[in-house]
């Protein structure tokens, strides 16, 4: 790191569990955010914020007005952009030193397969189960670090499924693809401003450990919130035997 870089990250390198080689990790390393839109904006724009080198934002949606509302990573002026694009810009305001790609197209899973590769750590910020079983499929195979959000009305929730443990459960663990193609959208279920905030910035500090090799991630874990009560809820998550995944009848 040059001097600039040491200044603009001093107040992550006085954490003694982060330090100067805790920052340097993350100046190397490589993020990969699928979804620029509630979850997406506030994890994109910390891990920029605090140096990750290269981050990969995938979206093939504009910016709508409704979006506003909770996407802060866009502006009014963005209505209309590419959401990767419109991240991409807000992104190089905020820490120029960083690089952004963008896919502003709609992958299919063989590319997908290819930026999962190049990642060392995948965040679901998608909104829908077809993506979720993609990434979680794709990540299993390359053994990337998967962080998992999501967020309907005022109930959050997020995981980590870190596949270099050999014990870690997988998302098809905790919710096994059966099917159905019934989805909860924002659009006809609303969703609480905030709410994308706290899961966002949740995802965004389990990235940051999962990078640095510090503290203990929620592998294993589900953290459920009700943005109404206030209340964080844990639940023990293990693998599924039977799991069409990551069982090892399958692997």
């Amino acid at each position: 790191m040059n001097d600039h870089q040491l200044l603009r990250y001093s107040r992550h390198i006085l954490l003694p569990q982060i330090e100067y080689e805790g920052q340097e990790k993350l100046t190397q390393s490589h993020v990969l955010v699928v979804g620029a839109g509630g979850l997406g904006s506030p994890v994109a724009m910390y891990l920029a914020a605090s140096g990750v080198g290269t981050l990969t934002i995938c979206d093939f949606d504009e910016v709508d007005l409704t979006n506003l509302q909770r996407q802060i990573i866009h502006t009014t002026q963005s209505v209309g952009i590419n959401k990767a694009l419109s991240a991409q810009q807000a992104l190089y305001e905020l820490n120029p030193e960083v690089t952004v790609n963008t896919v502003q197209q709609k992958s299919t899973e063989s590319e997908m397969a290819t930026l999962v590769a190049q990642a060392d750590v995948v965040v679901d910020c998608s909104d829908n189960f077809a993506t979720r079983y993609a990434l979680n499929r794709l990540c299993f195979q390359h053994k990337t670090p998967l962080v998992s959000g999501a967020a309907i009305r005022f109930e959050g929730q997020i995981s980590v499924f870190d596949f270099r443990n050999a014990n870690s459960p997988c998302y098809h663990c905790l919710y096994p693809d059966v099917g159905s193609d019934q989805e909860m959208r924002c659009a006809d279920n609303g969703v609480f401003a905030p709410l994308v905030g706290m899961i966002g910035t949740a995802q965004a500090a389990e990235v940051l450990k999962l990078l640095m090799n510090i503290g203990e991630s929620l592998q294993g874990r589900l953290l459920l919130l009700d943005a109404l009560t206030a209340e964080w809820r844990a639940i023990k998550l293990a693998r599924d035997s039977n799991c069409a995944v990551c069982s090892d009848a399958h692997r």
